[in-house]
């Protein structure tokens, strides 16, 4: 294995005044890229901010100086496989393994150990980040004393058979929060098989984030990786006039194939070609407030350099019934500090798997605090809307006490 290795921290000309960047070493083998609010006191609480795909610890960016002027020690991560992290695996036939849920969870608890923290005051997780924030409370409710979840519901452990099941979301449930293997109940029939019957035939994304060419055609597609991340974020925005999401009846083909492209795709087409078809105009570009060019350039900058790969070991974890065994040996663990979940009104990320935001709310949660679901905010919810998704984030910290 040649480890990828940290260009360094991020030029200080890309943060907000107060937000520094640095590399922390020794972090599960990792050399660790945070960025950093509210660092002056080693008496404030720690408040971790994890990140989704295809995002950064830049991401958190608007969201850092207010929660450091709410007391808090605010560190976000480049988490495993991302940015100017160092010492992590970039080859498909690498160490798969160390991109496993626990280790993940790993990671977080090795950064809080090396901040010089005995826990952390909350937990906060966006996208993929999201069931990593919740699988570290489950895991480790002494260190992380709460969770906040971000568009993507955790439905809870898959149960104890989970590696014995069929491919329908076993993965899914278990790694990215809760599909129908999360429920238990006969083995479902091959939704894939279905999926691909269709006209024109269809595939989950996460298979497809799975298949070896999904990095080569995502990193050298046509039209760049700038545009291909302008063409991302904009369609799963609310930007998009088409995320109208609404409650999804089973985990069916026919249901899925209601999902917009960027979730069930045309099996013909790669992630790339998909979101070209909804670029948006330069005229919407211009008028892009909440991620103007400059700052989507970091991510692409980003992501040309290292490309996607180590993003997407994590969904290839997600869909393996041998994660999912692992994982298995929670089954019936609930998470039982205090959890609250905040998501775009837009978003379908909180539909996309059936039933999983009732059994967040109901099963997985024992001290669930709050379900939020932000107005003009689709997936990217703490960048599109970072003013609200604030005011929520404090509302529930500040009732922690």
């Amino acid at each position: 294995m040649t480890a990828v290795a940290s260009p360094g921290p991020l030029d200080a000309a890309l943060l907000p005044e107060g937000i520094r960047s640095r590399l922390v070493p020794g972090v599960n083998g990792l050399t660790m890229h945070v960025l950093e609010a509210g660092f002056g006191s080693p008496q404030r609480p720690l408040l971790l901010l994890l990140h989704g795909f295809p995002e950064l610890a830049y991401s958190w960016r608007k969201l850092m100086l207010p929660l450091a002027e709410a007391g808090y020690h605010v560190v976000a991560p480049d988490q495993r496989g991302y940015g100017r992290t160092g010492g992590w695996d970039p080859d498909y036939d690498g160490d798969l393994a160390s991109y496993s849920m626990p280790n993940l969870v790993r990671d977080v608890l090795s950064l809080v150990q090396a901040l010089g923290h005995r826990s952390a005051a909350a937990v906060v997780g966006h996208d993929f980040g999201s069931p990593v924030a919740a699988w570290c409370a489950l895991i480790r409710p002494d260190i992380f004393r709460a969770v906040a979840m971000m568009s993507a519901p955790f439905a809870g452990p898959p149960p104890l058979s989970a590696g014995q099941a069929s491919d329908d979301a076993t993965g899914v449930g278990s790694a990215a929060g809760g599909g129908p293997a999360s429920g238990g109940g006969p083995a479902p029939v091959d939704v894939h098989a279905e999926l691909a019957a269709l006209t024109p035939p269809r595939r989950h994304y996460q298979w497809y984030y799975a298949t070896r060419q999904a990095n080569e055609d995502m990193w050298r597609c046509p039209q760049g990786v700038h545009d291909f991340m302008r063409a991302y974020y904009h369609f799963k925005s609310a930007d998009w006039p088409g995320n109208r999401p609404f409650p999804l009846a089973a985990w069916s083909a026919d249901e899925l194939a209601k999902l917009p492209t960027y979730y069930v795709m045309d099996a013909r087409l790669g992630m790339a070609e998909t979101v070209a078809a909804e670029m948006p105009s330069a005229q919407q570009v211009a008028g892009c407030r909440w991620l103007p060019d400059d700052e989507l350039r970091v991510y692409g900058d980003e992501f040309s350099r290292t490309g996607f790969q180590g993003g997407l070991q994590w969904y290839r974890c997600g869909i393996s019934p041998r994660f999912a065994a692992e994982l298995g040996l929670f089954a019936g663990r609930t998470i039982d500090v205090p959890s609250c979940f905040i998501a775009g009104a837009s978003d379908w990320g909180i539909e996309q798997k059936p039933g999983a935001l009732a059994a967040m709310r109901d099963r997985a949660c024992t001290d669930f605090r709050g379900c939020w679901l932000v107005e003009g905010a689709g997936h990217w919810v703490q960048q599109e809307q970072a003013g609200e998704t604030t005011r929520r984030l404090l509302g529930f910290l500040g009732g922690l006490a």
